[in-house]
């Protein structure tokens, strides 16, 4: 059947419901929706999302309840955003009017929502380790994983005026929680069921599923984080502070004031603390983000942030372990993802870069390194630069060598002429001391961002690389490798790019004719790459006599080129054509990176062509 036949008679069965009988419409019509909500067309799926909604309102009876909310999912996690969002605007209110179970709803939303995640295989098959908690999500699961997440935060609404209309205390004078309210519901024996959902069986939840998720995963933990924030708004400032804060503490390993809370919810909230070493980390890596960012990342509690941030990075600092730091500071990376707690962050981490304490002062390097994707050029100008100069100036080595991947990192994501020539200034004073470590992290640090910056910085690291093979090598052979490891991933990196033809001429060629002098330094792998480049990238010669040799014989000059590396792969010895220099220095200008690619592929293929025949010969 063509798509606009499925189409109409899609349509069809909201449309024109009305018209027939009452007994067909929750069996014929309903499972002719229930084959068009499996259609391979994204406008038909959506056209029976609409129209089953219109149908809902003309059943007899909620006898097919279930069989609908199953469909209603279904269609909710459908691959096409257009069907789900339908399904969100039309079919949730219409299911809510018709079946009225929004409890079972939720029910079935949350098991969704963690059983997704569960299904999907974990980070390590290490028993007892922290990554052997959390999983792997398919591209899929993280779509359904989203679209419940988003159903959640819609259905909030419907939630909070049940809360509201169900309430047993005639002191609910407004549609937010009053303090007084939450006396009454800790002190008095009364059942408020629609109200105790979000904290006894909601965010238990949304603390487990954080638990299993990947630190990667921010958009997810994003989802959750606003969610959060929108039951704050709705639910006002006193249920902010005396549950919801509460709650999340307990979850992290921290105390917590129960005082607000009825008595037989009491224990299962502070069943959410951890109990073990694994749970903790979880809880740091996993949990602290939405405590930071989905509780006290609330307006009214900007003051409460900024204490409780200080107290974590400067006051605590020095008894949390190595691993503790790192997953600090990555709940740092994660808060720093919302513009408005950008000044908080800097105001710490001025204070630590003014610390006595080099652990502190360490530690801000890595909280700037990790923070600089989430601020523009701008704010990488008036706050990280600076900081990051003031660090790079410091008299201790760990302090100044820490600093380095941070300037990496902006490297890597601003192409702003000031910052780069800024970034330029610091490496020089970097590499003024002249050591081995300095110039490692120097080399390290801009290889990171040699695809993503610009031609001058480029450029500056392939002077330097070419200065530094130039000069006189460490005696030291373990030195020795690690600076050839370095000069040579960069080279590599650098191959990858549009390299203007003097900086291949004066830096690039250079630079790897010194490393190939040092054998022994050079790993198998990287000479061999050296020297496939150094063809690739000076092969001007034989360049030029193919494009003679083609203009002559009317032959393509990349058929030619293809038989001149063919002759010389083979090992033959042609004799030396003599190529004025202008003539040879033309070919790196035309040298694409498509033509390096096929250059480099042909090259492979012959040279695996030549070894086979070399293993062949003594057998003969």
């Amino acid at each position: 059947m063509y798509e606009e036949r499925r189409l109409l008679v899609a349509q069809s069965c909201g449309e024109l419901a009305e018209f027939v009988r009452p007994e067909i419409r929750d069996s014929l019509i309903l499972s002719i929706v229930q084959q068009l909500i499996e259609d391979s067309a994204t406008v038909v799926r959506e056209a029976a999302a609409h129209n089953l909604a219109l149908l809902l309102a003309l059943f007899p009876n909620t006898d097919k309840y279930f069989k609908v909310e199953e469909m209603m999912f279904q269609l909710v996690c459908d691959p096409s955003g257009v069907v789900g969002e339908t399904t969100m605007k039309d079919l949730i209110p219409a299911l809510l009017n018709w079946g009225n179970k929004l409890d079972h709803i939720l029910q079935v939303l949350l098991s969704h929502v963690v059983g997704s995640v569960q299904r999907c295989p974990p980070l390590s098959g290490v028993e007892g380790s922290v990554e052997s908690h959390l999983h792997l999500l398919g591209e899929r699961e993280r779509w359904n994983v989203d679209v419940l997440l988003r159903l959640l935060a819609a259905l909030l609404s419907f939630v909070h005026q049940k809360a509201v209309e169900t309430c047993p205390f005639s002191s609910l004078d407004s549609t937010r929680i009053s303090l007084s309210l939450l006396e009454q519901y800790a002190g008095e024996d009364m059942e408020w069921p629609a109200f105790d959902w979000l904290h006894i069986e909601c965010f238990p939840t949304l603390i487990q599923l954080s638990s299993l998720l990947p630190q990667k995963e921010d958009n997810l933990r994003n989802r959750v984080t606003k969610f959060l924030l929108a039951v704050a708004e709705l639910f006002g400032e006193a249920y902010l502070t005396h549950i919801m804060l509460p709650v999340f503490s307990v979850a992290v390993g921290e105390n917590a004031d129960f005082k607000f809370f009825p008595f037989k919810a009491q224990s299962k909230i502070r069943g959410l603390r951890p109990q073990s070493i694994v749970a903790q980390r979880l809880a740091t890596m996993c949990v602290l983000p939405l405590l930071l960012a989905g509780i006290l990342g609330h307006p009214s509690k900007r003051e409460h942030l900024m204490e409780y941030l200080r107290n974590l990075l400067i006051q605590n600092a020095a008894q949390d372990s190595q691993s503790a730091k790192h997953e600090i500071i990555g709940c740092v990376r994660f808060i720093c993802t919302y513009e408005e707690n950008h000044n908080i962050i800097f105001n710490i981490l001025w204070e630590m870069i003014a610390s006595s304490d080099v652990n502190l002062q360490i530690n801000a390097a890595n909280i700037l390194k990790v923070i600089v994707p989430y601020v523009d050029a701008k704010v990488a100008s008036a706050h990280v630069l600076p900081a990051l100069v003031t660090l790079g100036s410091d008299q201790n080595l760990n302090v100044k060598y820490a600093s380095i991947d941070a300037f990496g990192a902006i490297a890597q994501h601003f192409k702003n002429e000031m910052i780069v020539d800024k970034i330029r200034i610091q490496m020089d004073a970097f590499l003024e001391d002249g050591s081995h470590e300095a110039t490692i992290a120097v080399v390290r640090a801009l290889l990171v961002a040699v695809p993503h910056t610009t031609d001058k910085l480029r450029d500056y690291l392939m002077s330097k690389i070419f200065h530094f093979t130039a000069s006189a090598s460490p005696s030291d052979i373990t030195r020795r490798r690690e600076r050839a490891n370095a000069f040579c991933e960069s080279i590599r990196a650098l191959d990858a790019t549009d390299l203007p033809a003097s900086s291949v001429r004066d830096f690039l060629l250079p630079a790897i004719q010194n490393l190939l002098k040092d054998s022994d330094a050079l790993d198998p792998a990287h000479k061999e790459a050296l020297e496939i480049i150094l063809k690739e990238r000076s092969g001007g010669a034989f360049d030029a006599i193919s494009k003679v040799m083609g203009a002559h014989l009317g032959i393509a000059s990349s058929v030619s080129s293809f038989f001149g590396e063919r002759k010389k792969e083979s090992g033959d010895s042609p004799s030396e054509a003599v190529v004025s220099p202008k003539a040879a220095a033309q070919p790196p200008v035309e040298d694409t990176r498509f033509r390096r690619i096929m250059r480099g592929g042909f090259s492979d293929m012959l040279r695996g062509r030549n070894k086979s025949s070399e293993e062949v010969q003594p057998s003969e």
